[in-house]
């Protein structure tokens, strides 16, 4: 239900601005993502958005959004350009803004009897490079992102950014120990693989042995000095994706998305029923 037009110092605004700071988003369990694509999959999941705030130009630009606005009941907050900015976190806003519940679960609720391809993002940083495991862990179809150990706030406004609408997609955990991640895991029968450029394995050995056939959970490190020592020794192999040329390294994402893909073809080309894969 739209409301009357909201200036930067109306409560609503200072409220929503709040969330910008983590303590305030823990305790609230609410959180901002912005964009027409991430708010309209947020939108997709019922209970998720608790109110929009948008300018009349955005609302005209994506009349969709505001279709479903209207049928979810949603509270819409109409307001200008620059009261907008000041809760978008990108250098140049996209005229909409949601105020959304937290969607991550415990992590027993993630990883079902189902699951057979997980990531875990163990002390990872960098806002960007979470947002981005979510939304490769998504396009790969894996079943859940687990944060573990001191890893960022997958709800910091460049993570939720950087998923581009993946994080209301799959289940995401957040504030649990590499420890009790890896004993759940295997608690469920899957295969945890630490991706590091030191593995004495490579993709290409498990791609050519058959390795990547049954549940696999890959556990990718911190962005400055990748997975520690202890960190390793709680994974079944540590492996390396290869690199042909002449660069020194990946970034995480992309070794995510390396690792992610050649797991998810290897998989669909062998459905845990035995059946014959349609892809």
């Amino acid at each position: 239900m739209s409301q009357p037009s909201l200036t930067s110092r109306s409560a609503p605004v200072r409220m929503a601005s709040r969330l910008t700071r983590r303590a305030y988003r823990a305790e609230q369990r609410l959180f901002l993502t912005e964009g027409p694509q991430a708010v309209r999959e947020a939108l997709g999941v019922p209970g998720c958005v608790r109110e929009i705030f948008a300018t009349s130009g955005s609302l005209e630009r994506h009349p969709d959004i505001a279709a479903l606005v209207a049928v979810e009941r949603t509270v819409l907050h109409q307001c200008d350009e620059l009261t907008l900015a000041s809760l978008a976190g990108s250098i140049s806003p996209q005229g909409i803004v949601a105020v959304c519940r937290f969607v991550d679960v415990p992590l027993d609720e993630a990883l079902g009897p189902a699951a057979r391809l997980v990531v875990v993002a163990a002390h990872v940083r960098d806002p960007g490079n979470a947002g981005s495991l979510i939304r490769c862990a998504d396009a790969a179809g894996a079943d859940a992102v687990i944060f573990a150990g001191s890893s960022v706030d997958p709800y910091n406004d460049k993570a939720v950014r950087a998923s581009v609408g993946s994080l209301f997609h799959l289940p995401v955990v957040a504030g649990t120990t590499v420890e009790a991640t890896v004993t759940a895991l295997r608690t469920r029968r899957l295969t945890v693989l630490a991706a590091d450029g030191a593995g004495e394995d490579t993709v290409d050995d498990l791609l050519a042995t058959g390795a990547l056939n049954g549940g696999i959970a890959w556990m990718f490190g911190n962005e400055a000095w990748g997975l520690t020592e202890d960190d390793r020794r709680l994974c079944d192999r540590v492996v390396a994706v290869p690199i042909y040329g002449r660069a020194e390294s990946l970034n995480v994402a992309t070794a995510a998305a390396v690792c992610l893909y050649a797991t998810a073809r290897t998989q669909r080309a062998s459905p845990p029923d035995g059946g014959v894969s349609s892809s």
